[in-house]
């Protein structure tokens, strides 16, 4: 097998991968990497500190692309179909806005205000701290969840009437979300749950 994405399970920037690896029927071999601390020769190829890593033997042994939009970017040149970023400028523009904003400021609210206190927590030993997760419920994600209500409107899909890397890093956020046992409350966000609800059944984010 010439590609192994190195990374945790668990992280949605791991599963943003492989989802995307997934829906172009690719196949890889995933090594579990632990970033707390990561080992030495992990900073070798992921200077950031950050998971996922791909490795593509098939460009030389040591051929491997750190960050998860910069391996998207990079798959969807070397396996062009099915295309997963809409052709149209404007639209390839909107869908590469879509991925930044998920991967920035949603990923921070859910990541370091949810899926950290409530399951990193209790796999370090630690306590579950619900108080910061149900703040940040209550507080910080209401921002992010009301502007992709308005976003999605009757939508099936982000961008373009097709699956798309919006869709794809927009939804592994929300996945950790549910981790963390929270999801957005169907009345408040009922256009964000039905949308979110077609991507739980989904082949690729199923497996």
């Amino acid at each position: 097998m010439t590609l192994t994405v190195y990374g945790a399970s668990l992280s949605p920037f791991v599963r943003k991968a492989r989802v995307f690896l997934a829906e172009k029927g690719e196949a890889y071999k995933l090594e579990q990497v632990n970033i707390f601390p990561p080992p030495d020769w992990f900073l070798e190829i992921s200077p950031l500190k950050r998971i996922p890593v791909l490795r593509d033997e098939n460009e030389g042994a040591e051929a491997t692309l750190p960050d998860s939009s910069a391996i998207c970017g990079y798959l969807e040149k070397k396996f062009p179909a099915p295309a997963l970023y809409p052709a149209d400028a404007f639209a390839f523009g909107k869908a590469l806005w879509y991925e930044e904003y998920a991967d920035s400021d949603l990923a921070g609210n859910v990541g370091m205000g949810t899926f950290r206190p409530m399951v990193v927590n209790r796999m370090m030993g630690r306590e579950a701290d619900r108080e910061t997760a149900e703040k940040t419920m209550a507080e910080k994600l209401p921002r992010n969840f009301d502007y992709f209500e308005k976003e999605i409107g009757s939508k099936t899909y982000l961008v373009a009437d097709s699956f798309s890397i919006a869709d794809i890093s927009l939804a592994t956020h929300f996945v950790n979300l549910a981790h963390a046992g929270f999801r957005p409350d169907e009345k408040t966000w009922p256009n964000l749950t039905r949308y979110l609800g077609g991507f739980r059944a989904g082949r690729s984010f199923a497996a």
